[in-house]
């Protein structure tokens, strides 16, 4: 990427020296303008035997296929604007039994999503600002995000950092795409424990904020710090999640109304010969509910030609899970706060994946041009027994244009 404004920089550079050079004749200043578009194609799908609808037993079945497309376009070296739309189809047996109903209306569920940003560089001060919105949207669930961005590259680029603050306004309730209401209604629970409600509060918030240190450390070697810290308050719980006591008796899953988020990851770069890169990356978290995690990951990405690149994927994740967390009817009616949803559990997992990337920077109809094709296949396996498959495929091409030119002679 840095690349990319280094090229642009020097191209607008050397059209400002031409034309200072030409006395004799009038041009306007030419300004590059660039528009990238990337078409991003996933399909991932689950299998497993502990599902949180139904109380930590029966089927985790899981498909979703998720297109997405992003579009960047950097109006000139100063100002970039970007915008991200995608649908996730998703099909979950798990899902379905809400109801006790095979193929009820919750078994088929679609997200859309857009997220749409305009940042700006303060060149003096080489700051580049941003802020971005959106929404998401599903058939119990509604959320706003809203987001500030600030970096800093000192003069030499070997050095950057960043902070962002994220905000989530998310709602909880059914109903804005159910035909007969088109509206929010109420929270979804399992049908035999809709007796009550068993929540006065629907909302949730969660504000993010980030920060990241990137720095060159030599020729063949980069680093990058990127700690947070995240805080959520107001309905965390499921509210659609059974959960089963000793003594067979059953409750909606009940977690505290704050949560506190630290996590903290490093990745080093290492550049060994001329085609092979190691990106080592490791990520410590913790909160107060008692999850304490460890990542370890190793992608090294081998450039076979010039054009042709594989990246073999290596992810550890070792987790010790939550206090609230028991499995099947092995809660006590005494406890307060209660869940049986596996991904607060204690588990290992690992991810083994492998990437193919082409890069064509091959043009076509005059200022546009075809950059890359990448696919990605991944497998993953967890020590509760949860295995999936994850594919996506990446498409990118973009646009080049010049504005401004000869102008009339004098």
């Amino acid at each position: 990427m840095k690349k990319k404004y280094l090229v642009l920089g020097l191209l607008a550079t050397a059209l400002s020296a031409s034309a200072q050079k030409a006395k004799d004749s009038t041009y306007k200043k030419q300004r590059v303008s660039q528009t990238d578009v990337q078409l991003l194609f996933s399909y991932y799908t689950q299998e497993g035997d502990h599902s949180a609808v139904t109380g930590g037993m029966g089927t985790e079945a899981l498909q979703v296929y998720a297109p997405e497309v992003t579009i960047t376009h950097k109006r000139d070296s100063v100002n970039t604007f970007h915008v991200n739309f995608g649908v996730d189809v998703i099909t979950s047996a798990s899902t379905d039994k809400i109801d006790h109903i095979v193929s009820s209306a919750s078994r088929v569920d679609a997200r859309t999503h857009l997220d749409a940003g305009y940042s700006r560089l303060l060149r003096r001060s080489r700051v580049r600002v941003g802020i971005h919105s959106g929404f998401s949207i599903e058939s119990d669930y509604f959320s706003v995000p809203i987001g500030v961005t600030l970096s800093q590259a000192n003069a030499r680029s070997t050095r950057e950092v960043s902070a962002s603050l994220q905000v989530f306004l998310d709602d909880l309730r059914w109903g804005r795409l159910d035909p007969d209401h088109f509206a929010p209604e109420k929270l979804i629970y399992p049908e035999e424990l809709r007796y009550k409600e068993w929540f006065t509060e629907y909302k949730r918030r969660s504000y993010n904020a980030s920060f990241a240190l990137y720095q060159v450390i030599n020729e063949r070697m980069q680093l990058a710090v990127f700690p947070e810290l995240v805080y959520q308050h107001g309905l965390l719980s499921t509210p659609f999640h059974r959960v089963y006591f000793f003594g067979d008796s059953l409750k909606v899953e009940n977690l505290p109304r704050e949560r506190w988020k630290v996590p903290l990851g490093l990745q080093l770069n290492t550049f060994v010969g001329q085609r092979l890169i190691l990106r080592s990356y490791y990520r410590f978290y913790r909160d107060n509910f008692g999850i304490t995690a460890h990542t370890l990951q190793l992608e090294a990405p081998v450039k076979i030609t010039p054009r042709l690149t594989l990246s073999p994927l290596l992810r550890y994740y070792n987790q010790q899970g939550s206090r609230y967390f028991k499995p099947y009817r092995e809660h006590l009616l005494s406890e307060r706060f209660y869940t049986s949803d596996y991904d607060l559990s204690t588990f290992n997992s690992y991810k083994l994946g492998m990437g193919v990337r082409y890069a064509f920077y091959k043009p076509f109809l005059g200022n546009y041009s075809f950059r890359e094709a990448a696919l990605r296949y991944a497998f993953y396996k967890r020590s509760d027994g949860l295995s999936a498959h994850m594919v996506t495929l990446l498409l990118e091409a973009s646009h080049m244009r010049m504005h401004g030119g000869k102008g009339k002679g004098l």
